[in-house]
Formats: C-alpha cells, structure tokens, sequence
C-alpha cells in the first residue's frame, strides 16, 4: 500500500523555523518527482515546492524561495521541507505529493497543520 506521512508541523511564531518531513512507503521512491503544496482556510491549494528524482534540480513558488529549502534522503525515503522566516501568511496544511507523470499520476499524503502566530 502507498503511503505518504507528512509530519512536522506545528505552532511557531513569525520569524521562526519548521521542518516538515513526509515518510514515503510503497513505490519506487527514485522514480518520482517529490512536491510540497499548502492550502489555507478558504484558499486554493498552492505549490511550495519541487525536487527532481534524482535531487538535482528544484523549484519553487515565487511566495517562499528564499526562505523555504526542500531535499530528499533516498536510504530513509523520506522528502523535508525547511522552513524559515515564518509569516502569518503561511498558515496552512501542508502536502506532500510524489508525482510519476500526466499518464501514470502520482499520490498525496494527509497534510500537516502549520500555524505561524504571536
């Protein structure tokens, strides 16, 4: 069974730091693309960011680069997100996604809370 397990969030207050880890179990982890997405309260879900399958390139949403450093560990299966300079306005769930391609799609993990608050 495929599984996707984020973990890591939490509330921090704005200037601080998280990281977010999803535990991948079930597929060939090397063979997918990993992405982090965030949906807020009332929101549409949004890309964060994206790491290639084998680590080598990565993107990120115009909103976190700078602040936001995601990597991948193949011997632990496992993708981070590291988080830094919260602001309030990255409240949200977090996802994790491991996508293959258009044809053979991907799956998605059940999201961690991130609360960024005084």
């Amino acid at each position: 069974q495929v599984q996707l397990v984020e973990s890591g969030g939490g509330l921090v207050q704005p200037g601080g730091s998280l990281r977010l880890s999803c535990a991948a179990s079930g597929f060939i982890f090397s063979n997918y693309a990993m992405n982090w997405y965030r949906q807020a309260p009332g929101k549409e879900r949004e890309f964060i960011a994206r790491i290639s399958t084998g680590g080598g390139s990565t993107n990120y949403a115009d909103s976190v680069k700078g602040r936001f450093t995601i990597s991948r560990d193949y011997a632990k299966n496992t993708v981070f997100l590291q988080m830094n300079s919260l602001k309030p306005e990255d409240t949200a769930v977090y996802y994790c996604n491991a996508y293959r391609s258009v044809l053979k799609g991907g799956y998605w993990g059940q999201g961690t809370q991130v609360t960024v608050s005084s």
